[in-house]
């Protein structure tokens, strides 16, 4: 879907901005009603919406699209409101100047692919027409496939020409659910380094759904991080993903160790506490948080974070020095995976050229040792 654009490129960045608050209630998920419950502002670039399955992120962009009427709420950009319960203004789809792109694509399969992205500017003159769509079909390289159909080229091709199909009408927002997740990822790089560089002549918001952490870092300005119809996280990726305070973030985020823990010790003047690991003497050092002693926490560190020593380590500034055994050693890719018990099983990643430098082997005694800033407390999703 593209409706007819509105140029926003030129104006203050405010009035570009998309605004939106809203409640919607829509069809059961796991027994209970499914509740979105959202108020965001995407700014001119990329913002990126990640979640699991059914966190409402289509559901999200259904409302804004006006494909989903919300229960209630408001979505603006800038000062042209789209939708308003209050004051009961709902602007047909075809008339909210968006671009929506979905993982379907649904390009014609009898048109060219001029015809194509010529397809939403029906209402323009001739010479107009073919001056736009000469500029996005040169914009993202497929200006020499003009005449081509779309069995004709190939699956990159075919997403950049529903890119063109939906810039074409020159829209306030795109939204994009996961266009191109089929793509690998040399081809999905070169699109999205086409789509920066659109954008970067036209300054509008674009949300990007995505289910893949690589692409949050790529990609985004800013994530907003949505799960239960909740915004449970946002902010620029590194903070976001990398500093969790939630466990359903960390866990989205691909932290690979989360434990149960209970703090035993409070350090003010240190900026840490001390963390006893459920069902293990186990205890680490984490930074201070504002949390209840008397509860459990959960306690999340990445594979990645950990380092190994085949030897007690002497000297060292990170406070977490673990003895343990080395129970399993494998590789993923380009990058060995090792489990360590200390108690707990700890999940380690190393590059392979440090394995063999260390002469890992399962059954040998090993040392963890974690900076206390890579032990995060969490907040239980339970």
């Amino acid at each position: 879907m593209a409706g007819m654009g509105m140029a926003m490129s030129g104006q203050p960045a405010a009035q570009r901005e998309l605004n939106v608050s809203l409640r919607h209630e829509g069809g059961v998920r796991d027994d209970t009603v499914f509740s979105l419950d959202v108020t965001l502002t995407a700014a001119p670039g990329f913002t990126i919406l990640f979640g699991p399955s059914g966190a409402g992120k289509t559901t999200l962009l259904d409302c804004i699209a006006g494909l989903t009427t919300p229960d209630a709420g408001r979505i603006a950009i800038g000062t042209t409101m789209l939708f308003d319960s209050q004051s009961q203004v709902n602007i047909p789809p075809h008339r909210r100047g968006l671009g929506y792109l979905t993982q379907s694509l649904a390009l014609f399969p009898h048109m060219s692919v001029r015809q194509n992205v010529e397809y939403g500017l029906a209402g323009l003159e001739a010479t107009e027409r073919k001056q736009r769509s000469d500029e996005v079909l040169e914009s993202f390289r497929i200006a020499a496939l003009a005449g081509r159909r779309p069995r004709e080229i190939s699956g990159g091709e075919r997403q950049r020409t529903a890119l063109a199909r939906a810039l074409v009408t020159r829209p306030g927002v795109l939204l994009l659910d996961e266009p191109l997740t089929a793509l690998d990822a040399a081809t999905k790089g070169r699109i999205v380094d086409d789509l920066r560089a659109w954008n970067k002549q036209n300054e509008i918001p674009i949300l990007y759904v995505t289910h893949q952490r690589e692409e949050v870092f790529a990609l985004g300005e800013n994530v907003i991080v949505l799960d239960g119809g909740r915004i449970i996280a946002e902010g620029p990726p590194h903070e976001a993903l990398h500093r969790p305070t939630s466990e359903t973030v960390a866990q989205l985020a691909g932290f690979e160790n989360i434990f149960d823990g209970a703090i035993v010790a409070q350090h003010p003047e240190l900026g840490t506490m001390t963390c006893r690991i459920a069902k293990s003497e186990l205890e680490l050092e984490v930074p201070l948080a504002r949390v209840d002693v008397s509860q459990s926490v959960r306690v999340g560190i990445r594979a990645g974070d950990i380092l190994l020593a085949a030897a007690l380590p002497q000297g060292l500034s990170a406070r977490n020095v673990l003895a343990g055994t080395l129970t399993f050693l494998g590789q993923r890719d380009a990058k060995a995976i090792a489990r360590v018990n200390c108690g707990v099983d700890f999940e380690v990643h190393l590059t392979l050229a440090a394995c063999q430098a260390l002469q890992l082997a399962a059954g040998m005694k090993i040392w963890l040792v974690a900076k206390t800033y890579s032990c995060h407390v969490l907040q239980s999703s339970g």
